[in-house]
């Protein structure tokens, strides 16, 4: 009997780029995309297998590009569609997929759709985003909180309503349940699928069909100033409502349509309204992202618990997937200390289930202070004070050391970063990138890490060791959360360790302060 060939996203690795950041070609300080084709050498070097792309579509870019004015364009500030189908070819080249963001759920205020939709109450697009009469009082139609803070409703003086806008004013929520943008966003989907695009992170999924009754979101007793003002409410109406699942299913239908290609959801929410994403049998989105590495306590027993836990819950048939980083959160390493950043990602790589590496991660990257003449996200400028901003998270890699540390040679539009270069970590066997590509290729070496069964070993209030099986090969993997030599819960012969120092001919007699190791039962 013929076996059935493992999807590649089961056995791959995804690299998010955030493309301001990752490489600038033309000297203006903002990456494109023929500096992502200038270091795609280091990703196939680094071992992942497949890129995804933050949005490089045209915008006006008061969101970073989240707010998208044409989805099948690129805009200017990151090249054109040619210079976009020459990095597919040349990532396709290298054994490299593209992924790019799908941003269904709104669009910006300076869209043609909406400029139409705006335009009266009886244009023929006015159904295309959600419309509603003031409230009694004259004001918005419910309490909903925007993302970013203040209400989730603009007024148009022009029309005498409000649409619906879940982050900024600039960024008004589509209707989805008007079929026509839904046709229209399924061939937008098969225009790059056309173009050789090997799959979608689809943003902001949950907020897709907001409840049309628009009833009011409840308060939040446990809510904390520092949370920002949106989670003072409840998403109840306002995320997660059964019509988007119809959706997701939909869009999955589309991808059915290109063999071979991934969808992987971005939709915020608890582990059980996240599962609700794979879809009844198996027909929503292939990886709806698993966020408990970002915001955990980092604490070994809290972590081996959620890992039970979500390896409970999944869905029969559903590949399960980890985070560890993105464009929106803190930076692994200021989470957890450059020490910890190391057992992080020895975790990352070996729990069971598609990593996704944020990029420069694999450098030890950390939060930088962005001052405030330098400040670019929106969420800070609505909120200052929070420390909601984004900006820290999306600095500049640092390719070379010297002005501009190879990211440019203009004016960087962030800060440069203050961590070693990757120039300097090539060749440095105890540098983060070093371990990363260790810890990469052994996955690929050893089906056990990319494919075998989980199993939790042992979880302290210092060490978490589980273990991978796959074909008859048990591996142990052991991780110390604490600056202190710990007990080994299991032994074997090592096969690698997060501290460079460590002698892998010996038989190991304990674990060492901040290591992670792999061992062979």
């Amino acid at each position: 009997m013929t076996q059935t060939q493992t999807p590649w996203w089961q056995d791959g690795i995804i690299y998010q780029i955030y493309p301001r950041s990752f490489q600038d070609s033309g000297g203006n300080g903002v990456g494109e995309l023929r500096g992502i084709g200038q270091r795609l050498d280091h990703l196939a070097g680094l071992g992942v297998d497949a890129i995804w792309i933050s949005p490089i579509y045209p915008s006006p870019m008061l969101d970073g590009g989240y707010d998208i004015s044409d989805y099948r364009g690129i805009d200017p500030t990151f090249g054109t569609l040619k210079d976009f189908d020459r990095l597919v070819a040349d990532a396709h080249a290298r054994g490299l997929r593209v992924l790019l963001d799908f941003v269904p759920s709104h669009t910006s205020d300076q869209h043609p759709w909406f400029r139409a939709s705006r335009a009266s109450r009886s244009d023929p697009r006015r159904d295309w985003y959600i419309w509603r009469d003031p409230a009694p009082d004259g004001g918005p139609p419910n309490n909903w909180i925007s993302e970013f803070g203040g209400p989730a409703w603009t007024w148009d003086e022009p029309t005498g309503q409000y649409y619906l806008n879940i982050y900024l004013y600039a960024q008004p929520a589509l209707n989805w349940r008007n079929p026509e943008v839904r046709a229209e966003m399924y061939d937008t989907m098969r225009f790059w699928f056309d173009r050789g695009v090997d799959g979608f992170r689809v943003d902001a999924a949950e907020h897709l069909t907001p409840d049309d009754q628009l009833r009011d979101n409840l308060p939040n007793p446990d809510w904390r100033v520092e949370e920002g003002p949106a989670r003072s409410l409840f998403r109840t109406y306002s995320s997660h409502q059964p019509e988007g699942f119809e959706i997701v299913r939909e869009m999955r239908q589309v991808a059915n349509e290109y063999p071979g290609r991934v969808l992987v959801g971005e939709a915020y929410g608890t582990l059980d309204e996240v599962m609700l994403y794979y879809g009844e049998t198996g027909d929503g989105f292939h990886l709806p992202f698993n966020f408990e590495l970002i915001g955990a306590p980092w604490d070994p027993q809290h972590i081996a618990e959620f890992a039970d836990t979500y390896e409970a819950a999944l869905p029969a048939g559903a590949w399960p997937n980890w985070v560890l980083g993105n464009h929106d959160r803190d930076r692994v390493a200021s989470r957890t200390g450059p020490a910890q950043a190391r057992v992080a990602a020895m975790l990352l790589l070996t729990l069971r289930g598609t990593p996704t590496i944020y990029q420069g991660d694999e450098l030890g990257m950390v939060n930088e202070t962005v001052p405030p003449e330098m400040v670019q996200d929106p969420w800070e400028k609505n909120n200052p004070g929070y420390g909601l901003g984004r900006d820290p998270v999306r600095i500049p890699i640092p390719w070379t050391d010297g002005p501009g540390r190879g990211f440019t040679e203009g004016t960087p539009w962030l800060p440069l970063s203050s961590v070693d270069s990757a120039a300097a970590q090539e060749d440095d066997p105890g540098s983060m990138l070093t371990l990363y590509r260790a810890l990469i290729d052994l996955r690929q070496t050893e089906p056990a890490l990319s494919r075998g069964r989980y199993r939790r070993l042992h979880a302290d209030e210092s060490v978490f060791a589980y273990t991978r099986t796959h074909g008859g090969r048990t591996l142990h993997v052991v991780l110390n959360f604490t600056a202190k030599a710990r007990p080994l819960p299991a032994h074997g012969t090592p096969l690698l360790s997060t501290r460079p120092e460590r002698a892998l001919s010996d038989a190991p007699a304990e674990l060492l302060p901040n290591e992670g190791l792999i061992l062979a039962a």
